[in-house]
């Protein structure tokens, strides 16, 4: 498959290491940058990120092949490995740049985005009601910072780092449970 050919999603669930970890087991996945998105500083940095002043949120950028992964099974995960009913935060790390955020590239991605949210609740998946923000990137929207270079591929690289063991871990073995098997089973 050609490069033209991949897609591109964005997604905010809480510390960018614990998405960026997940997405890498995921098929068809095919490039993982964490970043920085939805803030009004130009190219901040982790240190200005963190004082939750930049409104930027912690994101991953994905670069997929839609015919192995479709964007909807993308978010099926994130709604799955995170908690989206959480405001401003996800289990101990607090501020807007730990928010829910599908930060969508195109409007068949915020329908997308927008019809699942609306099946999850329907279904009362969630106890509390879900306020994952639905953002444009790109043209007209938010845009995206790759992360400084230590952030990048920071679970492969430090598995047996504390927060990776408490935090990350529970969050592969929830993917893994739910989704692993369904990977090899045809569409």
């Amino acid at each position: 498959m050609s490069e033209r050919e991949l897609e591109t999603a964005t997604l905010a669930g809480g510390c960018f290491w614990c998405l960026e970890a997940v997405y890498q087991e995921v098929p068809g996945v095919r490039e993982i940058v964490s970043g920085y998105a939805g803030g009004d500083v130009e190219d901040p940095t982790y240190e200005q990120v963190c004082t939750g002043t930049t409104g930027h949120a912690e994101v991953v950028r994905l670069r997929f092949d839609p015919e192995v992964v479709p964007y909807r099974r993308l978010l099926e995960i994130f709604f799955t490995i995170h908690d989206p009913t959480q405001l401003d935060r996800q289990g101990a790390d607090v501020g807007t740049q730990y928010r829910s955020g599908v930060f969508h590239h195109s409007p068949e991605q915020r329908a997308t985005a927008e019809e699942l949210i609306r099946e999850l609740e329907e279904e009362r998946v969630f106890e509390a009601p879900i306020v994952t923000r639905l953002e444009p990137i790109g043209p007209g929207g938010a845009a995206f910072y790759p992360a400084e270079a230590y952030h990048q591929n920071y679970y492969r690289t430090h598995p047996y780092q504390g927060y990776c063991q408490a935090v990350i871990n529970p969050k592969l073995a929830k993917y893994r449970h739910r989704f692993a098997a369904a990977a090899d089973a045809p569409r």
